[in-house]
């Protein structure tokens, strides 16, 4: 289930870049934005975890990953692509 992956996930986060702080959006708020926002040093990510890579998208999700990572970084992230964009992110975060 996604809400697995997601808990599975902010653990990784929070043991590969110590000391970033990870906040779970509200989806309520403004439909689509990103399930979580990464911190990290003078750095920020935000990913959209889904439970696979067919899973389905909602209203606004593509718009506002692409958006948001022309200003920082941000990406669909699911177990088919975890390390992949693990080490994406971890780039981003070096720079």
């Amino acid at each position: 289930m996604e809400k697995d992956f997601q808990k599975a996930l902010i653990k990784e986060l929070k043991e590969k870049f110590d000391g970033c702080i990870v906040m779970k959006n509200d989806s309520n708020y403004i439909q689509g934005i990103p399930d979580i926002l990464v911190l990290y040093k003078n750095k920020w990510a935000a990913l959209e975890c889904k439970e696979n890579k067919k899973a389905k998208k909602r209203a606004n999700q593509e718009y506002y990953i692409q958006r948001m990572n022309k200003m920082s970084f941000s990406s669909f992230i699911y177990p088919e692509n975890k390390e992949e964009v693990l080490n994406e992110l971890q780039r981003s975060f070096r720079t």
